[in-house]
This record gives C-alpha cells, sequence and structure tokens, in this order.
C-alpha cells in the first residue's frame, strides 16, 4: 500500500521504561540498533498497526503500556535504491511514519522477542533517550531525531537532576556527530543487552531495512 509519492504507511515506536530509557533492539543478524517499527495494513489505523506491531516485534499487548503522544504529522525517509526490491523500483520511494511514544507498565520479563515466528530483533537493551543515531542505518538518523526531538517534550516528569541529564546527552551527542569524537567527560554505564536466539525475520515488503 503506497501513497501517490511512492511512501508506504508506517508506524515507529519509542517504548520508555519508569526510568525514561528506551526500549533498543538489535535487528536480526546485523549490527544495527533500532526502534520497533512496521507497515499500516489497509483498513488499519496507525494506532492499530501499533499495537499489532508491539506484539509482533517485542511481545507487549496493549494492557502492557500507555500511549504517551505521537508525532502531529508523517515522518518521510527515502529508501536508496539498492535496498528496494528489482519488481518496486521506480514506484516504491520509502516510509512515511507516525511515531509513537509508550510508557511500559508491565515487567522486562514480559518483553519477548519470539512472539511470532518471523522475528525482527534477536538483542535487546534500555538506552538512554538520546540513542547512538550511528548504530541505526544511515538513511533512517534523520527521521530518528526529527521523532526523539518533537516527543521529547512529553517525556514523563523526572527529578531536575535527571532531566538535566536528558538535555546534556542531546547536547553531547551533537558535539560528537558535529566534531567527529565523544565530548570529554565521565561515560555512561553501558546498558545491559538481552540476546534472544533466533531464526531469520521477514523483511518489509519493498526493501531490505
Amino acid at each position: 500500500m503506497l501513497d501517490r509519492e511512492g511512501f508506504r504507511p508506517n508506524v515507529g515506536i519509542i517504548l520508555l521504561n519508569p526510568r525514561n530509557q528506551v526500549f533498543w533492539g538489535k535487528r536480526l543478524r546485523t549490527h544495527s540498533w533500532q526502534f520497533p517499527q512496521g507497515g499500516i495494513k489497509h483498513g488499519e489505523s496507525p494506532e492499530q498497526a501499533m499495537y499489532r506491531e508491539l506484539h509482533e516485534e517485542v511481545g507487549l499487548r496493549p494492557e502492557h503500556v500507555q500511549i504517551v503522544a505521537r508525532t502531529r504529522d508523517w515522518l518521510r525517509y527515502e529508501v536508496p535504491e539498492h535496498f528496494i526490491r528489482k519488481d518496486a523500483r521506480g514506484h516504491y520511494r520509502g516510509q512515511k511514519q507516525i511515531w509513537f511514544l509508550l510508557r511500559l507498565l508491565g515487567h522486562d520479563s514480559d518483553l519477548n522477542l519470539r512472539a511470532t515466528d518471523h522475528p525482527e530483533f534477536d538483542a535487546w537493551r534500555w538506552n538512554e533517550y538520546w540513542v547512538p543515531l550511528d548504530l541505526v542505518i544511515e538513511f533512517k538518523r534523520g527521521v530518528y531525531e526529527m521523532a526523539l526531538t518533537e516527543l521529547a517534550r512529553y517525556l514523563p516528569r523526572m527529578n531536575n537532576h535527571h532531566n538535566r541529564y536528558l538535555r546534556a546527552g542531546l547536547r553531547a551527542q551533537r558535539q560528537e556527530h558535529e566534531h567527529g569524537h565523544a565530548p570529554q567527560g565521565e561515560p555512561s554505564r553501558p546498558p545491559t543487552e538481552h540476546g534472544s536466539p533466533a531464526s531469520p525475520g521477514d523483511q518489509d515488503a519493498f526493501a531490505s531495512e
């Protein structure tokens, strides 16, 4: 299902834990990390698609989460031609996404990367809100930055120290991308990764993303 400009409707999911850390998934058999996302099927609303993808990719049900916010408009990214299936080239351009910010009401143990026979991730971890964009496949980075920036204002309130830390994290990441190196200072403790054995997952209908 493509729009007139060749973009496929899609949803993206930013899932928060009680510490305002985000679910960060490692794509199956790759070194790329990303948020859960997936296409909107014919007849689905963005919210319905979000709940379906949430269960298919990370095993959560609607009762496990609370919707905090969503992006106002579609955010688009184009997919390089060499990632697009040959039979879709010339009419498929990329994805247009509505992003949802969710708060986890359940527990880590509710997450399940093997909820379906076609898993998307083989490991996951909790990461600070301003994720390392250099781990995201290049053509998605701009949309990630736009989604994170728009939705940051809706983060559940934490204490002032933590809010200052989040803002400092964004400044530090921008400095790193501008200057090509990490800023000096005390490094944060690396998050724990949760692995899960998996079989090859199915790819996007039009592209290997």
